[in-house]
Order: C-alpha cells, then sequence, then structure tokens
C-alpha cells in the first residue's frame, strides 16, 4: 500500500536522522500520516470466490517505529455481513525501506509473482516495477520516493470464526481513505 508523504521538520527527528546516516543507514523522512494515534476512515475492499464486498473501516495507528520499518494498529470494520456488531482486527505492518522489508513477503507461501501482481495495483509502483523483479526493491533509494509503501497483516480479530479465514495480506489503502 502506498501513503504520500508529507515532510515536517522537528529537532528530535533531525537528530534522530542525522545519527541514523551517520551508521550507514538513513532513516525514512518524517510522516504526518504515520504517527501514533493517527486516524483514518475509508473502505476495505475484499473479494472471495464467492463475491466482492466493501466495509466501512477506521484505522488508528497505535505504533509506529521508522528506523526498524514497524507499525500497528487496530481496523475497525463496520457493516460486515453476518456480524451484527463492528468487527475490531489489531494489525501488525512492514513498512517497505529496502531496509529492513523489501516488497517480497517472503512469508506465509506467498510467492514473488503473487508479490507482483499487488504491486503492480498501484500507479506509484510502477517506476519499481523491474528493479523489484531483480532484487525485491533491495537497491532503490525509497527515501526521497514521494510515497510510503506497507503491508499490514491482521494478528488478533475479535470473531475468530467469520474473518480472516485464509489469513492473507489485507489492504488498507490510506490514499483512499484520506
Amino acid at each position: 500500500m502506498p501513503v504520500r508523504v508529507e515532510e515536517t521538520t522537528s529537532s528530535s527527528s533531525s537528530s534522530s536522522s542525522a545519527s541514523s546516516q551517520l551508521s550507514g543507514h538513513t532513516s525514512p523522512p518524517v510522516c504526518t500520516l504515520l504517527t501514533v494515534g493517527q486516524a483514518f476512515s475509508g473502505t476495505q475492499n475484499v473479494s472471495s470466490l464467492q463475491k466482492d464486498e466493501a466495509w466501512r473501516v477506521n484505522v488508528r495507528i497505535q505504533g509506529c517505529d521508522l528506523d526498524h520499518g514497524y507499525l500497528c494498529g487496530t481496523m475497525e470494520a463496520l457493516n460486515v455481513p453476518m456480524a451484527d456488531t463492528p468487527v475490531v482486527t489489531f494489525w501488525e505492518g512492514e513498512i517497505v525501506d529496502g531496509k529492513n522489508y523489501t516488497f517480497y513477503t517472503g512469508k506465509w507461501e506467498a510467492l514473488s509473482e503473487d508479490d507482483i501482481r499487488h504491486w503492480t495495483k498501484f500507479p506509484s509502483f510502477q517506476p519499481f516495477l523491474e528493479q523489484v523483479k531483480v532484487d525485491g526493491g533491495k537497491s532503490l533509494d525509497l527515501i526521497n520516493y514521494p510515497y510510503i509503501f506497507m503491508m499490514e497483516r491482521a494478528i488478533l480479530c475479535q470473531r475468530w470464526n467469520r474473518l480472516w479465514v485464509d489469513h492473507s495480506w489485507f489492504l488498507l489503502c490510506l490514499l483512499l481513505l484520506y
């Protein structure tokens, strides 16, 4: 999922970035969208063999560590078929930065072809397609790109008997939510 970066400046983020550069690693730019407490509302599109569904969702970021490419939060899904109440899911995410995580998941039996098929749904990914096919994006300079790419995975769901049966990556496209 790509998220457009909004640059901000603060003395604490400048010193953190400087120390990261000295150690040979560059931290992602500060992004006001990826801060603890930030909330988004939008639609979660869910496809199954039987039918496609769209649920209204509210997403809140509960934790974010840009140096380690990590974020987590909750998603509340509304108007979910066969659920009398909203369904709340805790999720953890990986920020694709080429250092901690690449465009290839390498988990949950996902093949590189599956990952490529997913990422090519986003026009902001297109400039990287050929290089990602070569090395997963490890050699890309994503730090200066105006989008941050992320993958989120549901960890704990309020209704185990109905949701996340296939436990595949779910998509929260903040560009659509914003």
